[in-house]
Formats: C-alpha cells, sequence, structure tokens
C-alpha cells in the first residue's frame, strides 16, 4: 500500500490541478498514517473494514463534507488498483458516504454586515472579499487568481471552477475595477493577486485553514461564536469538527445573488454570472451575452468606495 499510492499520486498528477494533486497527497499520507504497519501489507489485504475505520477516524475532526472527500478519493485509488490487476475487489467501493447532521441554513450577508467584515478585515482579506462579493466565486478560486486570469483591457476575468470545471467570463464591476488598479502589479502573468492565499490553498490543497481565519474575522466582527479550545460535547471547538455559521466566505454568492435580483436582473442570468449548474443551463461554456452579464455586474452596489 505504501508503494502504490505514491505511484498512483505521480501517475495522475499530469491529469490535475495544482491543488487537487496537493489535496490527494494530503488525504494519502493520512489514510496511510491511518494503517500505521498495515501500510506495508499487500493492497489485497486492505479490507473494507479498514476503509470504515478511516473514515469514522475522519469524522471526528472534519465536517462531513471532507470526510466524504476522503472516501471518494479512497474509492478512486482502489479502483484504479483493481483496473491495473492489483486486486480484485475495491475495499472503498461499497463505503457509504456520511450524512450531515449539523446542517445549518445559510444565508446572504445584510450589507450593514458585509461594511463590518470588511471592517475587521486585513487588506488581502478585504481584497478578497471584494471579489468574492463582484464575482460570485468560492474562495478556492479567488484564492488562487493570478494577473493571467484577469484581462484589464476587455474589463473581464476569466476562470475555471475548481468544483464544477465550468469556465467562466466575468465582466468586471466598476467598483472592483478600481480595486484591482489599486493591487501592487507583476511582469509576471502567473503573479497571484492574493500571494498569502495563494501560497496557503497551494501548499495545502484546499481552503480550511483560509475558513478559519474568515471565521475569526466575522468572531472579531461579532458575527460569529468565538470557539473554545477544546472539543465540546456535540464534536465541534478547537480540536473537533469545524462549526459551520450561517454566513461564511460561501454567503458572498448567496449575497450577489440576492443583490442582481433584488435588483431585477433575470433568474437565468444571475445563475450563469454565479456559475450554477442546472437543467436550464447545464454547460460548460457560458453564452449569455456579455452585455446581460455587464449589467449584472453594474446592479451591485458600490461597497468599495464607501468602505475606503
Amino acid at each position: 500500500v505504501r508503494d502504490y499510492f505514491p505511484a498512483w499520486l505521480k501517475r495522475k498528477e499530469p491529469e490535475l490541478s495544482e491543488s487537487t494533486n496537493t489535496f490527494y497527497k494530503i488525504k494519502a499520507n493520512d489514510f496511510l498514517a491511518f494503517l500505521g504497519e498495515r501500510a506495508d501489507l499487500e493492497m489485497n489485504r486492505i479490507a473494507q473494514a479498514d476503509v470504515i475505520g478511516f473514515r469514522n477516524k475522519e469524522m471526528e475532526r472534519l465536517s462531513a463534507t471532507s470526510v466524504n472527500h476522503s472516501v471518494k478519493f479512497l474509492r478512486m485509488v482502489f479502483k484504479s488498483a483493481r483496473a491495473d490487476g492489483v486486486l480484485l475487489d475495491n475495499p472503498a467501493e461499497f463505503v457509504g458516504t456520511v450524512a450531515n447532521r449539523h446542517r445549518t441554513k445559510r444565508r446572504a450577508f445584510t450589507l450593514p454586515e458585509l461594511k463590518l467584515v470588511l471592517d475587521h478585515a486585513g487588506p488581502e482579506w478585504q481584497s478578497m472579499i471584494y471579489f468574492g462579493l463582484y464575482t460570485g466565486q468560492r474562495l478556492g478560486d479567488i484564492a488562487v487568481l493570478t494577473w493571467q486570469n484577469v484581462d484589464l483591457a476587455q474589463k473581464e476575468i476569466r476562470l475555471q471552477t475548481t468544483k464544477t470545471e465550468r469556465q467562466q467570463i466575468l465582466p468586471i464591476a466598476e467598483p472592483l475595477l478600481r480595486h484591482i488598479m489599486t493591487l501592487p502589479s507583476s511582469d509576471d502573468p502567473k503573479s497571484p493577486l492574493h500571494p498569502r492565499a495563494h501560497e496557503i490553498v497551494t501548499r495545502e490543497g484546499r481552503v480550511g485553514s483560509l475558513s478559519r481565519e474568515f471565521y475569526e474575522i466575522m468572531t472579531s466582527a461579532g458575527l460569529a461564536k468565538k470557539k473554545t479550545h477544546k472539543k465540546e460535547e456535540n464534536g465541534f471547538g478547537r480540536r473537533g469538527r469545524h462549526a459551520v455559521n450561517e454566513i461564511s466566505f460561501h454567503a458572498l454568492r448567496h449575497t450577489a445573488t440576492s443583490l442582481m435580483k433584488n435588483a431585477g436582473i433575470s433568474p437565468a442570468i444571475v445563475q450563469e454570472f454565479i456559475g450554477h449548474d442546472s437543467e436550464a443551463i447545464n454547460r460548460v461554456y457560458t453564452h449569455i451575452e456579455t452585455s446581460s452579464m455587464r449589467r449584472a455586474a453594474d446592479a451591485l452596489p458600490d461597497l468599495i468606495r464607501k468602505a475606503d
């Protein structure tokens, strides 16, 4: 097992993004550490009970979503091992995912809350919050943006989302454009817009650390409950699973959606702008007219001028 996992990772490396590769390496190391001496056994000695044990161990420290990502990762590796003829059965194939029993209803930020968060955030976090509001994209995708994603001539941001692999071409709202012009530029198009966040996500392959930082910002702003240092009875706390607040960085997607809809923007255009997939909009590349997308961007309020 200890030999197969690194070999599989090396084989998959050209097919995956840098952040996904990093995430897979972390999951592989976590599983090997869990197995301990059993990692020196032949692949066919690993049983379903090992995978279930790892899953249940992960539940002690991770959210249901993160645990399920771990299960899916193991399914992929053992499926490849079966295809390679290394084993007859995939021990992870029928291991079920876990239910989220602590689901919290998410909501959008109110504008006063958003201004409060900006007041308590440092410069790089302020910048990422601006990008989150004016593009509606996820934290991980914003953290890894580089200057090659920004077309100042066309006033557009071009990116491929990590979660859905959608190609997004988003008009830059005027307030965000003004902010971008204040960021330190570089002759290297691969230079990140948010260097520290980019380094964290690239190194760790996930946004957990950034999510925790954002939670601390909301705690400072009085919008989230301060975490205790010990594991609580419900499994949460600094030593337990990550508590889910009703507002998080992801809530900026809901905020952008609400603001555009309240401004009279068509739901189909809002859905395309944010990047949600649905039966009505289920394609890889965007096809809604640029002018309609730009009207959606212009419908968002100018918080940057007021925040500055």
